[in-house]
C-alpha cells in the first residue's frame, strides 16, 4: 500500500526550498528567491507556511541598515524531508 505523502512538502516551491536548506546550514530570503524563481510575495507565504509547520526557522534582523531574513531547516524538518524522500521512492519502486 502506498504511504500519504506530506501535503506541506508536496508542493513543489516547498519542496525546492526544503531541498535547498537541506544542504546548507542556512540561507537568506534573497538566495531561495533566486534559487527557486519565486516572487518574494509567494516565497513569504511559502516559507510561512514551512515554519508553522516546524520545518524551518526564520530569523529577521538588519544587516548593514538592510532588512535580512535567514532560513534554517529544524531537526523536524530534516526528518521529514528524509521521510518524504523514502516514501517518494517506495512508489518508484511499485
Amino acid at each position: 500500500m502506498f504511504k500519504e505523502l506530506d501535503p506541506i512538502l508536496h508542493s513543489q516551491l516547498r519542496l525546492a526550498l526544503m531541498s535547498l536548506l537541506v544542504s546548507v546550514k542556512e540561507a537568506e530570503f534573497t538566495y531561495l528567491k533566486e534559487q527557486t524563481n519565486a516572487t518574494a510575495g509567494n516565497l513569504s507565504v511559502q516559507l510561512q507556511k514551512l515554519k508553522e509547520a516546524g520545518y524551518i526557522d526564520i530569523k529577521k534582523q538588519f544587516k548593514d541598515n538592510y532588512p535580512q531574513t535567514i532560513c534554517k531547516i529544524t531537526p523536524e524538518g530534516k526528518k521529514a524531508f528524509d521521510t518524504y524522500v523514502k516514501d517518494l521512492q517506495a512508489y518508484l519502486k511499485k
